[in-house]
C-alpha cells in the first residue's frame, strides 16, 4: 500500500526501509536488512505484519539516509540508490566494525555526506536535520549489565523538509527531550516492543506532536519486534491524531 499525503508518497517497505517521493525527488530511509528487499522475510514463516519486496531493486532514489550501524546494509543500498544518489550517513557508521559482510561506506559509488547529531543542510532538495537517537540508561532498552542497548553516540534520526511538508524518523531510539518540540507533518515511529520506543510511548509523543499523519514502521520483522498495530492504531486515533497502517 502507498500512503499519500499532500504531495508526498509514503512506502513502508518493512523493517525500517522507507521510500518517500516528492515530485521529482526519491529518499529513502535505511534501506535493507532481514530479506526486506530480496523476498525472504519469512519470520518462522509467520504472518506478522507488513510482507518483505520481492527482489526490490529500483534503483531511483536521489538521497538514502542511513542512521546507524544496526541500519547500514550496502546491497539495500545499492537497491535503491540511483547511480547519481547522495547516500547521507551518520558520521559513526563504520563498516569494519559491523559483523556482517557490509562494504565501506567510501566504496560505494555515490556521493557521500556524513553528518553529526545536529546537521541541518539542505542535499538533493530536502533539508536535513539530524537529532541524537538512542536509548536512556534508566530505560528499559538495556543489556542484561545495564548499558543501553543503543547508547548515545551510536545513531541519529532524521527530520526532513520537503517543500512545507516535514517527515520524522526518529531512528533507533527512546522517546527523548526535545522530541515533543519538533514541527512534524508525518511521523514515521518505531513502535517494536523491544530496543525502541514501544506503541505506548510512540503514541504519547505522536499525541504530542500533533502530526497530520502518523504511520507506524520498524515493527513484526521477527519476534523481538512485535507490536499490535491495530491496537497502536486505536489509540492514536482516539487521541485524535490520523494514523495510517501500511501492511499490505
Amino acid at each position: 500500500m502507498t500512503v499519500t499525503y499532500r504531495d508526498l508518497t509514503i512506502d513502508w517497505l518493512g523493517y525500517a526501509t522507507v521510500r518517500i517521493e516528492h515530485e521529482d525527488t526519491v529518499v529513502y530511509l535505511d534501506p535493507g536488512r532481514y530479506g526486506v528487499l530480496t523476498g525472504e522475510w519469512t519470520p518462522d514463516g509467520r504472518d506478522v505484519g507488513h510482507p518483505p519486496a520481492q527482489d526490490y531493486d529500483a534503483q531511483d532514489g536521489d538521497l538514502v539516509c542511513i542512521t546507524h550501524d544496526h541500519h547500514y546494509d550496502s546491497d539495500g543500498v545499492r537497491r535503491v540508490a540511483s547511480e547519481d544518489a547522495t547516500v547521507v550517513a551518520y558520521d559513526a557508521v563504520y563498516a569494519p566494525g559491523i559483523d556482517r559482510d557490509v562494504e565501506r561506506l567510501e566504496d560505494l559509488p555515490y556521493d557521500l555526506v556524513k553528518v553529526d547529531d545536529e546537521t541541518d543542510e539542505l542535499i538533493e532538495d530536502v533539508i536535513v536535520r539530524t537529532l541524537p537517537a538512542y536509548n536512556r540508561p534508566d530505560g528499559p532498552n538495556v543489556d542484561a549489565n545495564g548499558e543501553p542497548i543503543h547508547p548515545e553516540g551510536i545513531g541519529v534520526g532524521y527530520h526532513l523538509t520537503f517543500g512545507d511538508t516535514t517527515v520524522f524518523w526518529p531512528g533507533d531510539s527512546d522517546v527523548l527531550d526535545g522530541h515533543e518540540q519538533l514541527d512534524v507533518d508525518v511521523f514515521l515511529p518505531s513502535i517494536s516492543k523491544n530496543y525502541t520506543m514501544n506503541r505506548h510511548d510512540a503514541a504519547d509523543l505522536a499525541e504530542a506532536l500533533d502530526p497530520d499523519l502518523t504511520l507506524p514502521i520498524h515493527y513484526n520483522t521477527f519476534e523481538a519486534l512485535e507490536a499490535d498495530s491495530d491496537a497502536f492504531a486505536v489509540d492514536v486515533a482516539r487521541r485524535g491524531v490520523p494514523v495510517a497502517l501500511d501492511e499490505s
